[in-house]
């Protein structure tokens, strides 16, 4: 079985140095090896993950020159939270 977040994780990394050039600072989303978005805050980024992919793992990145400490949010990641919204998407 393939590590968690193994296809968006290598996206990142493949990609981190066109995302510095083009927008450092923001907040990135990934799903497979497709970027869907920046966002401007983790909070937008995280947001529109939960909206669109519900209960499916995602990544959030920010976008820095220096290596990138990961963040896991345990309430998604174990299932304890309902990512269900009222939003079409």
């Amino acid at each position: 079985m393939p590590a968690m977040l193994e296809k968006e994780r290598k996206f990142f990394d493949k990609n981190k140095a066109k995302l510095v050039a083009e927008h450092v600072g923001k907040f990135v989303l990934v799903k497979d090896s497709i970027l869907i978005g920046v966002f401007n805050t983790i909070e937008e980024a995280i947001s529109e993950g939960a909206r669109r992919f519900g209960l499916q793992s995602f990544l959030v990145r920010q976008v820095n020159e220096a290596p990138t400490p990961e963040i896991n949010i345990p309430a998604l990641t174990l299932g304890i939270l309902n990512a269900n919204s009222t939003r079409p998407i």
